[in-house]
């Protein structure tokens, strides 16, 4: 009906107005009166000037009516130019993300057996395997808790290590303390020794032996590790007319509180 329609607006064709002025002129009319010709050729004329408004008319009508219908033929068009352009645009957006290399591709996971082992009962349930999109998600979640967990045991063992050399540098320290008061106890025993020497003046003594070296008279692990080493090298550097002797408490008087505790 809207193609149909415009031709409803069509002027009548001006044919028989024409064929009636032909006739007109015709040697069928010589004889009629030329008034009456005048006049009827005059209504003739105006019929058909008539029929050319009109059809002046009818072509404006149209062309304005074709004028529209390019104007909405063209908006169509824009809106399929339109739509063709967003097809495009989504057809490569798609294809990116198909092409997208996420970052989970490159992350080490648990294999399968081991995360159906591993994994909670509600991670792993039937609907979620049969899911590969859920699976995926449940699977990078778990390995997410796994390396926080592991994450957290790590700071844990550093802290006991961190506690442990703290400990060791304290025994160390310790121990080094210990070998020095040792180390200046042996040379408190040395001085007394060679006054105790010196100052003998009994004929009958047997002459003192020479004093031999720590690593010659015992052990100088028994020394770090026990009195037994001291009390063996004070006996040493304390003789007697029957030979050596243990140190009495006027010969602890010039040593250290701390040789006289062990000692004691």
């Amino acid at each position: 009906m809207a193609v149909d329609a415009p031709e409803l607006l069509l002027p009548p064709s001006p044919d028989p107005v024409v064929d009636l002025l032909r006739d007109l002129v015709s040697s069928a009319y010589l004889n009629h009166d030329p008034a009456t010709m005048h006049i009827r050729a005059g209504a003739l004329f105006a019929r058909l000037k008539a029929l050319n408004r009109a059809a002046n008319a009818a072509a404006r009508a149209h062309k304005q009516a074709t004028a529209d219908a390019r104007q909405e033929m063209d908006h169509t068009y824009l809106g399929l130019q339109n739509l063709l352009y967003e097809k495009r645009h989504l057809e490569r957006e798609i294809e990116k993300c198909r092409q997208f290399a996420s970052v989970y591709q490159d992350v080490p996971l648990h294999s399968l057996e081991d995360f159906q082992v591993l994994a909670p009962e509600e991670a792993r349930s039937e609907g979620v395997l049969s899911n590969e999109h859920q699976l995926m998600l449940n699977r990078l979640s778990f390995e997410l808790a796994e390396r926080q967990r592991l994450d957290q045991r790590h700071k844990e063992l550093l802290r006991e290590k961190e506690e442990l050399l703290k400990e060791s540098k304290a025994k160390l320290a310790t121990m080094d303390s210990v070998k020095s008061q040792i180390d200046s106890l042996m040379k408190v025993l040395q001085r007394k020794c060679r006054r105790r020497s010196t100052s003998s003046s009994s004929p009958s003594r047997p002459p003192h032996p020479p004093l031999r070296s720590n690593s010659e008279i015992f052990d100088k692990s028994a020394v770090e590790n026990s009195t037994t080493g001291i009390l063996q090298y004070a006996s040493i550097c304390f003789p007697t007319e029957m030979g050596p002797r243990p140190p009495t408490e006027a010969d602890l008087t010039p040593c250290t509180t701390e040789a006289r505790l062990l000692w004691e």
